[in-house]
């Protein structure tokens, strides 16, 4: 017996607003995967930036309409960023998106009796692993730091041998070898540079010669292991002095630096200090793609870049958005509405 369209949950996908934001929650080929499980409406203009106009979602069966009806009509609201003051959803409706670790956030959240479901507390696990855009993400970010590091670098990533001479190849170190550092190292050694790879994890040191890079050997005998969630464990700050030191070294022979270390819930650990930028050679890039976390480098700003001595420190804290115009979806096996979408109505969800 066919499921009245009326009766099933309405899922109201908003138009991002935040400044440079060019992604879009859901795109159209989510929507065929989902329509059948609820009804879709999608503000208009919502996948401009990513690729996807008005007709290619109602295409995929989704209704375009205005800000307002989408917050009147939904049961479940769907974005990338957290909303805005004018675009809260109403009281006891449910918002999927980022925002879950900002205690202003989920403090507005609370007040309006909104239910979260904060993709960045997914947890990770197999059982989790299609749901986790966190890491999708990060995958994203690394790739692009390294592009919009060869940008501003003032010298070749790749070797040219020319008629004239050959160029050496830049030397190029990923901070950090978790999702997005890891991704870092992979896309500098396709670029043709010289790649080192660091982490304070032992187990980090197989993953990154496993992409063909060589792993930075420190003299310090730091061994923060993981935590549940995969990532390393909080260091002392006599500890940080420790490794900043000892990473100096490495960090004055070169190129371009991608520091991607973090902590979740807690400040980025500081890698790199004033005294490290001083050594380093003037022309020099430092992408600190911890910039929103208090970063790596003691003078990031977030999505600023600082000149030191010669050395820019970039602080982009929205690479994804660079790339938003994927015509397939990041995630194949289960979009992260699945799990809490029916036919009826919205299952337990845990603010």
């Amino acid at each position: 017996m066919p499921i009245d369209s009326s009766d099933r949950i309405k899922v109201g996908v908003l138009l991002e607003r935040a400044s440079g934001e060019r992604r879009v929650a859901l795109i159209p080929a989510d929507i065929q995967k989902l329509n059948s499980k609820a009804t879709f409406i999608v503000e208009s203009g919502a996948g401009r930036e990513a690729g996807f106009d008005d007709k290619t979602y109602m295409g995929a069966g989704a209704r375009i309409a205005a800000q307002r009806e989408i917050l009147e009509i939904s049961d479940v609201i769907v974005k990338i960023r957290p909303p805005g003051v004018n675009e809260m959803p109403p009281s006891g409706r449910t918002l999927v998106s980022l925002g879950g670790r900002d205690p202003y956030i989920v403090e507005s959240l609370r007040k309006h009796s909104v239910i979260h479901l904060a993709l960045e507390r997914v947890p990770r696990t197999t059982r989790a692993q299609s749901m986790d855009v966190l890491s999708s993400q990060a995958s994203i970010a690394g790739y692009a730091s390294v592009l919009e590091g060869a940008r501003a670098l003032g010298v070749l990533l790749p070797m040219l041998i020319t008629a004239a001479g050959t160029i050496k190849p830049a030397r190029m170190i990923a901070l950090g070898a978790g999702v997005a550092g890891l991704q870092a190292i992979a896309t500098a050694r396709r670029l043709g540079a010289v790649v080192h790879g660091f982490d304070v994890r032992a187990v980090a040191r197989e993953q990154v010669e496993s992409l063909g890079a060589r792993f930075a050997l420190v003299h310090a005998s730091i061994d923060a292991g993981e935590n549940a969630g995969g990532y390393a464990g909080e260091q002392s700050s006599d500890q940080q002095a420790q490794l900043r030191r000892a990473l100096s070294a490495h960090l004055a022979t070169m190129h371009l630096v991608i520091a991607t270390a973090q902590i979740p819930g807690r400040p980025a650990p500081l890698l790199i200090d004033r005294e490290t930028l001083g050594m380093m050679k003037p022309g020099s890039v430092i992408v600190d793609l911890a910039a929103e976390t208090g970063g790596n480098c003691e003078v990031t700003r977030p999505d600023e870049t600082i000149t030191v001595n010669g050395v820019r420190v970039m602080g982009p804290t929205n690479l994804p958005s660079l790339v938003a115009s994927g015509r397939q979806p990041l995630i194949q096996r289960q979009h992260p509405l699945t799990a809490h979408l029916s036919t009826r109505r919205v299952g337990p969800i845990a603010p």
